[in-house]
């Protein structure tokens, strides 16, 4: 979509993917662990929002970060599969309707924040340059003009630094297929 804003003359960063939801649940599975509230838990969740491309970067929060190396592939596991976990405990009955809400209104309660004058920070899919892709979840500020600011990745530790590499490989082929559709479709 935001190629097709870039052919209309229209800025590519007011089309903004919503990956708040893997925030959530990353979040939520380290309170599960630590003992601590999910309100205090902000782990930041880069790459895309499908499969091996959603990549919670637990070293970046202070009370993951206190999570034990040996746990951190399962918990990694566990955020991308998320919504199959939900699935599978409704016995396929239901999908994860309340945490996407939730996600949906903590996103556009961020957004909203940011257009009247109080930036926030929170990680969505946009046209980036902080990889060689040309689109990529990181941390965004929300300013009054939309996103103001795109955050690069940060420190990553050696675990994170190959789940990048699978992420990133993953994503270039997600993305040059909408490339395609985009350069097809105009």
């Amino acid at each position: 979509m935001a190629e097709l804003y870039k052919k209309k003359g229209l800025d590519p960063l007011k089309i903004v993917g919503v990956t708040t939801l893997d925030i959530v649940r990353a979040n939520k599975f380290v309170a599960e662990i630590t003992g601590k509230s999910p309100k205090d838990i902000e782990v930041p969740v880069i790459g895309g929002h499908a499969g091996v491309t959603i990549m919670p970067v637990f070293s970046q929060d202070p009370i993951s970060a206190t999570i034990s190396a040996d746990k951190i592939p399962a918990l990694d596991k566990r955020t991308q599969d998320g919504g199959t976990e939900v699935v599978e405990a409704k016995a396929g009955k239901g999908s994860a309707t309340l945490s996407m809400a939730y996600s949906g209104a903590r996103f556009g309660n961020k957004v909203l924040a940011g257009l009247a004058g109080t930036p926030t920070d929170e990680c969505a899919y946009v046209a980036s340059s902080v990889t060689e892709l040309p689109y990529f979840s990181s941390k965004v500020t929300f300013g009054k003009t939309g996103v103001e600011k795109i955050h690069d990745i940060g420190t990553l530790n050696s675990y994170e630094q190959g789940r990048l590499k699978e992420a990133m490989d993953q994503l270039k082929t997600e993305i040059d297929k909408g490339l395609d559709y985009a350069k097809s479709n105009c």
